[in-house]
C-alpha cells in the first residue's frame, strides 16, 4: 500500500542508488574572485565550469554590470540553491549593494550612457528572478529592493519605469494564482477528509458510485488523470525541491535559512498525497465489486487506463495504477508485459528511465504541429509539445540522495557548487516539462470523482479483499479475523 508523506520524512528512499554526480574532493579549492563578471571556472562563459567557490565570489558572479550578464543556467542554479546559504531577501540586498557600488548609483549625476548599458542587464535578472521564482517576492522586503534599485536607474531612462509596472504586475498575476492553488488545495483536502482512509471494523459498506458508473473509456480517464497530475504539476516551485531537504550542514557554521519557519513545500506534499490517493483508489475500486466477474472487469479497465498513461506521456499516474495491481496480484505478466517492462525496477529503475529520457527527447524535439505517436486515439491538432509527467517520487528520491550523497560545503567553507549544478539540472527539466498546457477536455464530473470518491485504509481494503475471496492460510486467516 502506498505511504503517506509527512514533513522530514516524506519519502522513502530506495537501496541500491547512489547519485552519479562526481562531488568535488575535500582539497579541491577556487582562487576566490571579488571582482565583477564570472570567476575562474565559472560555467558562465567560455573555460571549464565551477566545481566550488566561496559564497561571495557565487553573489558576484550574479551581478551584471554594463558588460557582462551571468548565463541564464547560472541564474537558475544559484537563485534555486543560495536559499540554503543565504535568505533571498538579504541575497537580492547584497546584489542591489554590489550593483549601487559597482555602478557608483548613489552619485549625482549619473553617468547616463553608462547606467544605459547596465539598466537593461539588472532588468533582465529581476524579471528572470520573479518569473521563476515569484514566492521569493512574497516577502515585502523583495519588492522593495526590487523598486529601489530601479529608481535609482530610472532618471536615466524613463522607459525603465515602463518596465517596472510590467514586472510588477506579472508578478501580482503569479502570486494570484498561486493563492488559488493553495486554496483549491486545502478545498480539495477537506471534501475527501470524512471519506479518506476510514478503517473499517467490518465489512466495507458498498459505494453507491464506481468508476466504471463514472467513466467507462479507459482513454477518457487516463486524459482527466492528466488534467490531475498537469495541474499540482504547474503549482510546484523549483525551490520547494531544496526547502523538502533543508536541514543543518555540520561544515556549515551559520543557521539554516527555514529554521525558524515552516518549510515551503505544501504544494508538493499535496502532489505526493494525491499519488497516494490514487493508490488507495485503484485499490479500492478493484475490492469493492461483490462477483469475481465484476472485479475482473475492473482489472482489465484500469490495465486499459494504465496503458493509455503511457501512451499520454503520465507516467505517474501510470505507475500508482501498475502498483496497485502488483499489490493485489491483479497484472498478469504474460498478458501485459508491457506495463510490467516499464515498472521493473531493476537497474534503479532502468526500463523507466529510458521510457523517460526517450519523451523527454520527443518533448524538445516536437514541433507545434507533430502528430503523437503511439496513442491509441491520436490528436489530429495537437499543437504543443508532447506531455512528460515523471514518475515523482522517482524524482524526489533520486533529488534526496544527491543531497545525502554530497555536502552543501567543503571542508574548506566553499559552497559545493556541482552538487548544485546536478540539482539544478533535474529540476530544470521537471519545470520544462510542467510547463505544458493539457491539451484534452475537462470533464468536472470525473474530476470531482477522482478527488472526493470515497477510498478504504489498508485494513479497510485487506477486509474487502478477504469477504470477496476467502484467506487462502492461516496467517490471512488470522488477521481477517482480527479484522473482523
Amino acid at each position: 500500500m502506498p505511504q503517506t508523506a509527512c514533513s522530514g520524512t516524506m519519502f522513502t528512499t530506495p537501496s541500491g542508488f547512489s547519485p552519479h554526480l562526481a562531488c568535488a574532493e575535500p582539497g579541491e579549492e577556487e582562487a576566490p574572485q571579488e571582482g565583477p563578471g564570472p570567476g575562474p571556472g565559472a560555467c558562465l562563459a567560455d573555460g571549464p565550469p565551477i566545481t566550488s567557490a566561496s559564497l561571495d565570489t557565487l553573489i558576484q558572479n550574479l551581478v551584471p554590470t554594463a558588460d557582462y550578464y551571468p548565463e541564464k543556467a547560472y541564474v537558475f542554479t544559484f537563485l534555486l540553491s543560495a536559499r540554503l546559504f543565504i535568505p533571498p531577501p538579504e541575497l537580492l540586498a547584497r546584489v542591489c549593494e554590489l550593483c549601487i557600488k559597482q555602478q557608483q548609483l548613489d552619485q549625482s549625476p549619473l553617468d547616463t550612457a553608462k547606467v544605459r548599458k547596465f539598466g537593461p542587464k539588472i532588468l533582465q535578472l529581476l524579471t528572470e528572478w520573479t518569473e521563476t521564482f515569484p514566492s521569493d517576492f512574497r516577502d515585502e522586503k523583495m519588492v522593495g529592493h526590487l523598486k529601489d534599485i530601479i529608481h535609482r536607474i530610472a532618471p536615466c531612462d524613463e522607459a525603465y519605469w515602463k518596465t517596472l509596472n510590467q514586472v510588477l504586475q506579472k508578478l501580482s498575476q503569479r502570486l494570484s494564482l498561486m493563492s488559488q492553488g493553495e486554496e483549491s488545495i486545502v478545498k480539495v483536502s477537506l471534501n475527501a477528509s470524512s471519506d479518506k482512509l476510514v478503517a473499517f471494523k467490518t465489512k466495507p459498506p458498498p459505494i453507491q458510485k464506481d468508476i466504471l458508473s463514472i467513466c467507462n473509456d479507459p482513454y477518457t480517464l487516463a486524459q482527466q488523470l492528466t488534467h490531475v497530475e498537469l495541474e499540482h504539476l504547474s503549482r510546484i516551485g523549483p525551490e520547494e525541491f531544496v526547502q523538502a531537504f533543508v536541514q543543518k550542514d555540520p561544515l556549515d557554521g551559520t543557521q539554516p535559512c527555514f529554521s525558524d519557519q515552516k518549510k515551503k513545500t505544501s504544494n508538493l506534499e499535496a502532489y505526493v498525497r494525491w499519488f497516494n490517493r490514487l493508490c488507495y483508489l485503484v485499490a479500492t475500486e478493484i475490492c469493492m465489486p461483490a462477483k469475481k466477474k465484476q472485479r475482473a472487469q475492473v482489472i482489465e479497465f484500469f490495465i486499459d487506463v494504465a496503458r493509455e498513461c503511457f501512451n499520454i506521456g503520465n507516467f505517474n499516474s501510470l505507475m500508482a495504477i501498475i502498483c496497485e495491481l502488483f499489490i493485489l496480484q491483479s497484472l498478469s505478466i504474460d498478458s501485459h508485459l508491457v506495463l510490467i517492462h516499464q515498472m521493473d525496477p531493476t537497474g534503479n529503475f532502468y526500463n523507466y528511465r529510458t521510457a523517460l529520457r526517450g519523451a523527454a527527447h520527443r518533448s524538445q524535439t516536437a514541433n507545434s504541429n507533430r502528430e503523437r505517436v503511439g496513442l491509441s486515439n491520436t490528436l489530429t491538432d495537437f499543437l504543443q509539445k508532447p506531455i512528460v509527467i515523471p514518475f515523482f517520487s522517482l524524482l524526489i528520491k533520486d533529488i534526496y540522495f544527491l543531497n545525502e550523497g554530497c555536502a552543501n560545503r567543503l571542508p574548506n567553507g566553499h559552497v559545493n557548487f556541482e552538487k548544485f549544478v546536478e540539482l539544478a539540472r533535474q529540476v530544470g527539466e521537471f519545470m520544462t516539462w510542467k510547463q505544458v498546457e493539457c491539451p484534452f477536455e475537462e470533464d468536472r464530473a470525473i474530476l470531482h470523482y477522482l478527488h472526493t470518491a470515497p477510498i478504504f485504509s489498508e485494513d479497510g481494503l485487506y477486509l474487502a479483499s478477504y469477504e470477496s475471496e476467502s484467506p487462502e492460510n492461516q496467517v490471512e486467516k488470522d488477521r481477517w479475523k482480527a479484522l473482523r
